[in-house]
C-alpha cells in the first residue's frame, strides 16, 4: 500500500526501527507537552482561501540568504542518521540536492563533512554548530565548514544543557556520552594527531561570543532556537543574518510555546530586517502555508526526514541493525546498537547496491510535502510564494 502522507512514513519507521532508535528520534523532554503542541498548534489556525484566480501556473520557488530553492521546505539539523540508514547523512544530502533545497548538517552527523560534501557537491548546505568549551575546536569546525563550501553557519542556542529526555533515560541511552565520543576533527587531523575526548557543549556561551564567531568567518550566522521578541531584538543588535524559531522539536525545555505560536512575536520584533525561519510540527503542505503566512521565509523538517530515511530498508540491514520492536525479546542498549551499527559500516563489504538508496525515502517525503504545498497554494489562490501573506490565515475561536 502506498504511503500518502508524512504520518504514513512515521508509522512505517516505528514498525521497522528498534525501540531505542525510535524513542531517540520521537522522544521529547519531560512530559512531551511542547513536542505534541508543536503539531496541535497548527490545527488552531484556519485558512482563508481566495478564489477565481488564475492558478494554472503556481511557482513554489523562493530564496534563503540569497540562494534559490525549489520550495520553502528544507531539512533541519538532526544527528546520527546512520542509526536509521547505513549511508546516513550522505543519503540525506543526495536527496536534498535532488530536491533543490537546503540541508543543515549537524555537528553530530555520523558521516564526515568531507564525505557529505563529496556525495552531493551541488547541494545547498548550511552547517549547524554546537559550541564546545574548546575554542580551538570551534574555530576549526567553522573554518572547515567554510572551506568545504557551506553557505551559512547555524548556531543552536537552546542547548546549554541537555534536556530531560525520559525515554532515553529509560532506554539507558547516554546521549551525552555518545556525543562526547564523537571525533569532530577533520579526517586528516584524525590520522596525524592523537584523539582525546572532545569538550562538552559550552554552557557559558553567550551573546558576546557571537562577535567572536563572526570574526572567524565570512559566512552569515543564523541563530536556531529563538522564541522571544527580546532575543530576536538582541539577534538584530548583534548583526545576525537570520533566526530559526524553534524549540528543538520539544526535546529541550518543555512547556515553552509551540514554534508556530512564537513565530509572530519574533517576526514582529525583527521588522523585516532579517530572515526568519521555523522548525517544529510541520506535517502537511497546509502547515507550510500557515508558517509562511505568519512571516516565516522557509520551514525546516526534522523527524519526517528520518522517517523517510528509514523507508525501503534492505532486508539484511533491517535484520542486522534495526529490528522491529516486536521482534526484540531483550531490548538492546544504545551501546550495543551503536557497536552493531559501526561494525556493519566498517566491516561489511561490499555493501549491497540497495544500501545506497536510502535517499529515495527522503526524496519521497520531500516530494510529497512539496506537492501538498503546491496544492495548498493553488487552493488558496496563491500563484507565487510572494503572494502568501497574513490575510490567508485566522486563528480558531475554539
Amino acid at each position: 500500500m502506498p504511503l500518502v502522507c508524512l504520518t504514513d512514513f512515521q508509522a512505517y519507521a516505528q514498525e521497522h526501527l528498534s525501540k531505542s532508535t525510535w524513542d531517540f528520534i520521537e522522544g521529547g523532554s519531560d512530559e512531551c507537552f511542547t513536542r505534541d503542541d508543536n503539531i496541535a498548534a497548527f490545527k488552531k489556525i484556519r485558512l482563508r482561501p481566495r478564489y477565481l484566480r488564475d492558478v494554472r501556473e503556481v511557482d513554489t520557488r523562493t530564496t534563503i540568504q540569497g540562494e534559490e530553492i525549489t520550495a520553502p521546505i528544507c531539512i533541519a539539523p538532526t544527528g546520527f542518521h546512520c542509526l536509521v540508514w547505513p549511508d546516513g547523512e550522505m543519503s540525506t544530502a543526495r536527496a536534498a540536492q535532488e530536491a533543490g533545497i537546503c540541508y543543515i548538517i549537524s555537528t553530530y552527523a555520523s558521516c564526515a563533512l568531507e564525505d557529505i560534501v563529496a556525495t552531493a557537491p551541488r547541494g545547498l548546505k548550511w552547517f549547524q554548530l554546537y559550541t564546545t568549551s574548546d575554542r580551538q575546536l570551534n574555530k576549526q569546525l567553522v573554518q572547515r565548514a567554510e572551506a568545504l563550501g557551506f553557505k551559512a553557519l547555524v548556531i543552536t542556542v537552546d542547548t546549554p544543557k541537555m534536556g530531560n529526555r525520559r525515554c532515553d533515560i529509560r532506554n539507558q541511552l547516554d546521549l551525552q556520552r555518545n556525543l562526547l565520543l564523537k571525533d569532530l576533527r577533520s579526517p586528516k587531523e584524525r590520522h596525524t594527531t592523537p584523539y582525546f575526548q572532545m569538550s562538552p557543549i559550552d554552557s557559558s556561551f553567550c551573546w558576546n561570543d557571537i562577535t567572536w564567531l563572526q570574526s572567524l568567518t565570512r559566512l552569515p550566522i543564523i541563530l536556531k532556537g529563538i522564541l522571544t521578541k527580546e532575543d530576536a531584538e538582541l539577534a538584530l543588535k548583534h548583526n545576525v543574518r537570520g533566526v530559526i524559531v524553534s524549540n528543538h522539536g520539544g526535546r529541550q525545555l518543555d512547556d515553552v510555546p509551540a514554534s508556530i505560536d512564537a513565530l509572530t512575536e519574533v517576526v514582529a520584533a525583527v521588522k523585516g530586517k532579517m530572515e526568519v525561519y521555523l522548525d517544529g510540527g510541520i506535517r502537511t503542505g497546509n502547515d507550510v502555508l500557515k508558517a509562511l503566512a505568519l512571516g516565516a521565509k522557509c520551514v525546516f523538517l526534522g523527524r519526517p526526514i528520518l522517517w523517510g530515511l528509514a523507508y525501503k530498508h534492505s532486508s539484511n540491514f533491517t535484520d542486522t541493525l534495526a529490528l522491529p520492536a516486536a521482534a526484540e525479546s531483550t531490548p538492546r542498549t544504545d551501546t550495543q546498537h551503536l557497536r552493531r551499527m559501526f561494525f556493519m559500516l566498517l566491516f561489511v563489504s561490499p555493501q549491497p547496491p540497495s544500501w545506497k538508496q536510502g535517499e529515495h525515502g527522503v526524496e519521497e517525503v520531500l516530494n510529497l510535502i512539496k506537492n501538498e504545498f503546491h496544492t495548498s497554494m493553488s487552493l488558496t489562490g496563491c500563484r507565487s510564494v510572494a503572494e502568501i501573506n497574513q490575510d490567508l490565515v485566522q486563528f480558531s475561536r475554539l
